[in-house]
């Protein structure tokens, strides 16, 4: 059983402003299954679907035509909604409120309590480097001291799929260093992550597979022995328009 699956996808999104429709295309006939336990990234330019794809897998939106399953369940089943956890590209959090706070809050809507919460709350906090900031205010954290808490609120209560929305951007490069530590820290307890970044070399670095996303179609999927000298290059030979790889304009 795939951890995330898409057949025959489409998602098109209609708008109505005085009387006339705008009909815009999210993605088209997306087929993709992402194997358990494996890290897969999706690479695109802005506005290529990845977006969309994320919303769909979370049953934010529902798909035109097409089924997506998590888990062999549809999105929306608390079961597969159980099973993810999600870091979106800008996190927020209240200024005035601390990890602690936000991660108890976080972690009784997911159904813990008791001793089994804080427990996992100092486990969580212990492992993205948070406990000596436990209690501190988050309006006094940096953007790479906030991602930290995203990711928290992420993995707090153990989900098998783990989905991340530009996880490294705006981060220095040693934040992006630890944040790509535990990913493959959790990767290798199991853990299947999905996740999209522009940071290309990153995407070399922690993914066994990646699909590149053209014009809402996933154009390309790539096992990671096809970029042992580089994935820069098959991404941008995949997206540039036809007429410039001819040498046309």
């Amino acid at each position: 059983m795939s951890a995330l699956s898409f057949k025959g996808v489409s998602k098109t999104y209609v708008s109505s402003h005085l009387g006339r429709k705008t009909v815009s295309r999210g993605v088209s006939d997306m087929d993709l299954e992402v194997r358990p336990g494996e890290v897969f990234g999706l690479l695109g330019l802005n506005g290529s679907g990845k977006t969309t794809t994320f919303k769909l897998a979370l049953g934010l939106l529902s798909p035109t035509a097409g089924e997506v399953r998590v888990m062999g369940l549809e999105p929306r089943d608390p079961k597969a909604l159980a099973a993810i956890g999600f870091l979106p590209e800008l996190p927020y959090f209240h200024g005035f409120m601390t990890p602690a706070e936000s991660l108890r809050f976080y972690g009784r809507l997911s159904g813990l309590a008791g001793a089994e919460l804080e427990g996992r709350m100092a486990k969580t906090m212990e492992r993205v480097g948070l406990s000596r900031w436990a209690l501190r205010p988050m309006r006094e954290f940096s953007k790479g001291m906030v991602q930290r808490v995203g990711l928290a609120q992420a993995i707090l209560h153990d989900p098998a799929l783990i989905i991340l929305d530009e996880p490294v951007s705006g981060l220095d490069p040693l934040a992006i260093k630890d944040f790509r530590d535990l990913l493959q820290s959790l990767n290798g307890q199991g853990k299947t992550i999905v996740v999209s970044s522009h940071s290309i070399s990153e995407l070399e670095k922690l993914c066994h597979r990646v699909g590149i996303l053209k014009e809402g179609r996933l154009a390309r999927v790539l096992e990671q022995k096809e970029w042992s000298k580089g994935l820069e290059a098959l991404f941008v030979d995949t997206v540039r328009p036809e007429r410039l790889r001819e040498g046309r304009g």
